[in-house]
């Protein structure tokens, strides 16, 4: 955890520096102080480098050993239904058999992709990046390695996303899905999020989720036997029980705050509804994951939204209140951290390349 603690004191102070070399940015239709690119840069080699140079952490010790002992051809490339990582790994194993070059190019592009959208459009780049890694998304990047390379690619999407290009935006969810497969539940979440925020449709979803939860018995019988001959049947014998509650707390509590402060945060920023959206999805999502686990797999799409939103709500209070805000939510997401990686996980951070 040493590595760990250390990364997030260096890019916090990294990125909450880059604020006071500020760029203006006359590109987005708001008012939007850019951070210094240098600064947000060497944040990111942190972050890359910690990931990057891992050797543990969920499933990345299997990762490492298929990578070894497989022959990547181009028959068992187009064999797999997720022909992408296949391929990626084909390409790397005639550059290296190395097994660090996967996890580190992984790595590099997942954490590249979420640092350029959170650089275009988090207000306060520090509460993002610092949030990244509190939150536990950064613990999760090192574990679900496939699916969070999909998720980063159509998060650099979000531009597509906010101008309503759904021709673009198509395509980037299909290249992700071949990570992935999972990914193609974008597609019909496209036309979901692309309206206004707290309307009919919001509370209907609400109340969609609070029957599956209550009917969760009924529910996963219907899902498990519709997707019993896929490669996610093995789901359906996942017993490792729902997720924390105080997960589901952690990540409400920012869209709350979006909730009660909707007509401030629509006139600083008139797409937000749609970042809105997918946060509020993405808790959705949670709820259903506290009756099996393995509904939060889907968050890992839509959490990335939180990170964009958290930057934007501190302005959503009188500016006599926005410090305490600000070191609140510094202080109660060390909390969290702490009670996550430490207390639940007593997460071990290993390394041949970083030992302290």
């Amino acid at each position: 955890m040493t590595v760990l603690w250390g990364m997030l004191l260096i890019v916090f102070i990294l990125a909450f520096f880059s604020r006071y070399i500020p760029i203006l940015s006359a590109t987005i239709p708001y008012t939007l102080i850019k951070p210094n690119k240098f600064m947000i840069i060497l944040a990111l080699t942190c972050i890359v480098l910690v990931s990057g140079l891992r050797n543990n952490i969920g499933d990345t010790s299997a990762y490492m050993h298929s990578y070894e002992i497989q022959n990547f051809t181009w028959e068992h490339v187009l064999e797999n239904k997720e022909p992408g990582f296949g391929l990626l790994q084909m390409v790397l194993k005639n550059i290296s058999n190395d097994p660090q070059l996967l996890i580190f190019i992984t790595a590099l592009v997942t954490n590249v992709l979420i640092i350029i959208t959170l650089f275009k459009y988090a207000k306060m780049i520090e509460l993002s990046l610092y949030v990244f890694i509190t939150s536990g998304m950064f613990t999760v990047s090192m574990n679900g390695i496939r699916q969070f390379l999909a998720a980063s690619i159509i998060f650099w999407a979000t531009k597509y996303l906010l101008e309503g290009n759904f021709k673009r935006y198509f395509f980037i969810i299909l290249f992700a899905s071949t990570f992935h497969e999972s990914a193609l539940i974008l597609v019909p979440i496209y036309f979901i999020v692309r309206r206004k925020a707290w309307t009919k449709i919001t509370y209907s979803l609400l109340g969609l989720t609070i029957l599956i939860v209550m009917g969760f018995n009924e529910f996963s019988q219907i899902l498990f036997s519709a997707i019993e001959d896929t490669q996610y049947g093995q789901y359906s014998n996942f017993t490792e029980g729902g997720a924390n509650i105080i997960r589901v707390i952690v990540d409400s509590v920012p869209i709350i705050i979006a909730y009660l402060g909707r007509d401030k945060l629509r006139k600083l920023w008139p797409k937000s509804d749609i970042i809105v959206n997918m946060s509020i999805i993405g808790l959705l999502f949670m709820f259903i994951a506290t009756q099996n686990w393995i509904f939060a797999r889907f968050n890992i799409y839509f959490n990335l939204y939180n990170l964009i939103l958290i930057s934007w709500i501190i302005y959503l209070f009188k500016e006599n209140n926005r410090k305490f805000i600000y070191y609140g939510i510094l202080i109660c997401y060390l909390m969290y951290f702490y009670y996550e990686q430490v207390i639940s996980l007593s997460l071990l951070y290993q390394s041949d390349y970083i030992n302290f």
